[in-house]
């Protein structure tokens, strides 16, 4: 303590001096007043200071300036209290998953120390201010979290922000942190839920949400040409979220998801689903541990090769795959080669550029920091290895936003140590710091965007020999990728989204509709020479009593139907598809009315042999039946319209086009990615059913009738129509054929060769069996008669055929006139 008197020499501090402005030593030591207004300078010798007024004045009432205050000389502060003079703490309360699905605090937490460690070391940051971590272990499941969370709100101290991991435990965390008013800044969540703002007013995450992983995968779809995939994933929040979002963006590009699994601890039966189901192109959202069981599964459902493509998240570690997990009963070569060749998607969370940022620090430093305090652990094993930049640069984050509270708060009269849970105040200041943050960070630049998001590129990644390579980055904001080009495909290239189904017409085979085109082509050639024939021999008398017109009907009509066996085998290998329906046309036109004047003709002949000559009166003598042309014809004129008219009804009301039968697929042995879909062109209408329904109806009406009509006829004889017995023959043939290969045919639709060889077939041989039958007789006949003539009518033979013939002359004449005798 100093004892002054105004203008009198002052007594100096114990260990300190006085100096005297203006005064020599000798002038000092003479002098014993000094003047108003004169000013002193306390001193202390050696490491001390003075605590107390440095400079007194002398004033006009003779004291001394700030004489309640003493001066006096004190030890010097150690250098560390030189910088931080009496530092308030402030505390972040973090919960690390140090284990679990996702165990990221096992490099983020030692990330985060170095973060806390460099910032309370920098004089231009928080100078008053010291952060400190109190952090939990919350092994990434929301239940351990909520017992955590309840620990961290009421236990002393009080924390003014929560930094939380995996998406789970920040969903619980952010929820309730608004009861708190606490701000909470994740470093590991991807959720895209949790960029609801009214959900979580309050939620920051330094990384991205897990929807921008779906830009880059969309663009990849498109880049490899698929637009069919199918989707895995784990029952949660996170995953179901970004699965939705997926689903909505592949949707407006033109892609389907054909297939969406889901499970919730065992994936065994998602994957056997997904193998049924014939996926090709596979999302996969799932954590870690789960990504192990999964892929187990897929090595023994065999879903992989060159035939698959795997989509994964790319934040599980590098060698995710080769841990040893008791959950599974795989090996690791197993396991090395399921998942060899799959793709992830990535946000780029460290900046691949020499930056120094405002850590004063590059991304290459921080590595090797980080590597330093992980004591040599592989980073391959330490989970969250890859998310370290982003809890490095959430702390720094932090630390500048409360920086820049700091003067907006003092000017309210508020410090950031007077935060309490019921202070909505210095929270709004700290979200809005943390709103506008834009600083360049070891993962690249920081920047959230409205939701509290991170903003930030994609990584593309390809494991090419049991290791990850870049293969690309994509820009979703600039919509821009930039390709390396280095991609490697276990096949050709990448594999088809689907398997590859080839459809393969079936077509006739060429050899049989040859050979049985050579057989029609030489019925009509028998149908054209019987004709002619016919017409040639017109005159003769045993030719005109056969019906020689009605015979003429049966020969056209028998050429008609050998006509229609050419378009009952053309197919697509003929004629272009548009072409088929004429082709179509012409098969039941040529069929119809072919059977009507053929089968017409010989029915009709039939019908009136039985009306006119069985009838039973034995004790009367037989009437002279008179039997007129115009009523043969006639009956034939009506089976014709009758054919006519239901055929014209039904390609007006019911035309004929094209349908295409459709068989189960084969698989070809040369190449198991390539199915063939076999498939077979037919003629049919809306109800062809129906129709077929009535014209075979009809149709076998009419062949009973005629079987039964030809076996009551058998044992008449008569003139008139002389050849009834070779028509009954030929309706037995043709009826029979007929009511056999009409069913068969229809139960063989589906056997194109087997269908045709039937139907042609029975069509040829009804024809040749109808054309020889009935004319062969008359050409033999007319052979011999002609030989006859030739030779001479000397001979007996003739001479004895001769009066024969007269003899039966008269008797025909006598017994059965009629018009056709004249």
């Amino acid at each position: 303590q100093l004892e002054v008197i105004c203008c009198a020499i002052i007594r100096p501090p114990r260990d300190g001096g006085i100096r005297y402005r203006g005064l020599t030593q000798e002038q000092i030591r003479s002098v014993q007043i000094l003047p108003v207004d004169y000013e002193i300078e306390y001193i202390c010798r050696g490491n001390r200071v003075i605590v107390g007024p440095k400079v007194r004045k002398c004033l006009p009432n003779g004291t001394w300036t700030d004489m309640t205050q003493h001066s006096r000389c004190c030890n010097l502060m150690k250098p560390t209290e030189l910088h931080h003079p009496q530092k308030k703490k402030l505390y972040i309360g973090a919960l690390f998953p140090m284990s679990g699905g996702w165990p990221g605090g096992q490099a983020c937490m030692p990330s985060a120390q170095m973060a806390l460690d460099l910032v309370n070391n920098r004089s231009d940051i928080l100078p008053d201010y010291e952060l400190e971590l109190i952090h939990y272990d919350s092994m990434c499941d929301p239940g351990e979290a909520t017992k955590l969370l309840y620990d961290l709100l009421y236990t002393e101290p009080i924390k003014i922000v929560l930094m939380p991991g995996c998406s789970g435990v920040s969903t619980l965390v952010a929820e309730a942190a608004r009861m708190w008013n606490l701000i909470v800044l994740s470093y590991g969540s991807s959720s895209p839920a949790l960029s609801n703002r009214q959900r979580f007013p309050t939620f920051f995450r330094t990384h991205p949400s897990a929807t921008l992983h779906n830009p880059t995968r969309v663009q990849l779809f498109q880049k490899w040409k698929w637009t069919r995939i199918a989707t895995i994933q784990q029952t949660t929040e996170v995953f179901t979220s970004t699965l939705d979002d997926l689903e909505q963006r592949v949707k407006e590009a033109g892609i389907e998801i054909s297939v969406r699994q889901s499970f919730l601890t065992d994936p065994a039966v998602a994957v056997k689903n997904l193998k049924r189901q014939d996926a090709r192109i596979i999302v996969g959202l799932f954590y870690e541990t789960e990504a192990r069981k999964v892929f187990c599964e897929v090595f023994k459902e065999k879903l992989y090769g060159k035939k698959y493509v795997w989509f994964l998240i790319g934040w599980y570690a590098d060698n995710w795959f080769k841990i040893k997990d008791p959950a599974i009963n795989c090996t690791v070569e197993n396991m090395t080669e399921a998942v060899e060749g799959h793709v992830t998607t990535e946000i780029v969370m460290l900046n691949p550029e020499t930056v120094r940022g405002v850590s004063n620090m590059t991304s290459q430093e921080f590595i090797a920091a980080l590597m330093s305090r992980l004591g040599g652990k592989n980073p391959e094993e330490t989970g969250g290895f890859q998310e370290a930049p982003l809890a490095y640069d959430a702390v720094w984050a932090l630390a500048l936003a409360l920086n820049k509270t700091v003067a907006p708060l003092k000017a309210k009269g508020r410090r950031l140590e007077d935060f309490n849970y019921n202070n909505h105040d210095i929270t709004s200041e700290i979200y809005r710091a943390l709103n506008t943050s834009s600083f360049e960070g070891v993962s690249g630049q920081v920047v959230f965007d409205a939701q509290g998001s991170r903003m930030a590129m994609t990584l593309i990644e390809q494991l090419q020999g049991g290791s990850y390579k870049k293969i690309g980055y994509y820009d979703s904001s600039q919509k821009n990728l930039s390709w390396f080009g280095n991609d490697v495909w276990i096949g050709a290239g990448p594999p088809a989204d689907r398997t590859v189904v080839i459809e393969e017409y079936r077509f006739l085979s060429q050899k049989l509709f040859a050979a049985v085109s050579v057989f029609a082509g030489l019925g009509i050639l028998l149908g054209i020479v019987c004709l002619t024939f016919n017409i040639y021999n017109g005159n003769v008398r045993y030719i005109q009593n056969s019906q020689p017109y009605l015979n003429n009907m049966t020969a056209v009509g028998c050429m008609m139907a050998l006509a229609a066996v050419f378009p009952l085998g053309i197919d697509g290998h003929h004629v272009l598809r548009p072409q088929f329906p004429v082709v179509c046309q012409f098969r039941l036109w040529l069929l119809g009315l072919g059977f009507s004047l053929a089968y017409g003709s010989m029915f009709t002949k039939i019908w009136w042999v039985h009306t006119l000559f069985t009838k039973k009166d034995e004790k009367k003598e037989k009437k002279k039946q008179h039997l007129e042309p115009w009523k043969l014809y006639a009956t034939v004129g009506v089976l014709l319209a009758i054919d006519f008219l239901s055929l014209m009804i039904w390609q007006i009301v019911d035309p004929l086009h094209i349908t295409v039968e459709k068989f189960t697929t084969e698989a070809p042995k040369e190449d198991l990615d390539v199915l063939i879909q076999p498939l077979l062109e037919h003629c049919s209408s809306e109800k062809m059913n129906t129709w077929l329904g009535v014209v075979y109806g009809y149709k076998g009406l009419l062949l009973l009738l005629g079987i039964f009509l030809a076996y009551e006829t058998k044992s008449v004889s008569t003139e008139k129509i002389n050849d009834h017995r070779a028509v009954g023959m030929a309706i037995y043939n043709v009826a029979v054929l007929c009511l056999i290969t009409a069913p068969v045919t229809m139960i063989l639709s589906s056997q194109q060769d087997a269908s045709f060889a039937f139907a042609s077939l029975a069509i040829v041989f009804s024809a040749y069996i109808t054309l020889v039958v009935l004319f062969v007789p008359k050409v033999i006949q007319r052979s011999n008669v002609s030989l006859s003539a030739r030779l001479g009518t000397k001979s007996s033979l003739c001479c004895t055929m001769h009066e024969n013939h007269k003899l039966l002359k008269p008797h025909v004449v006598q017994s059965d006139s009629s018009v056709f005798d004249v």
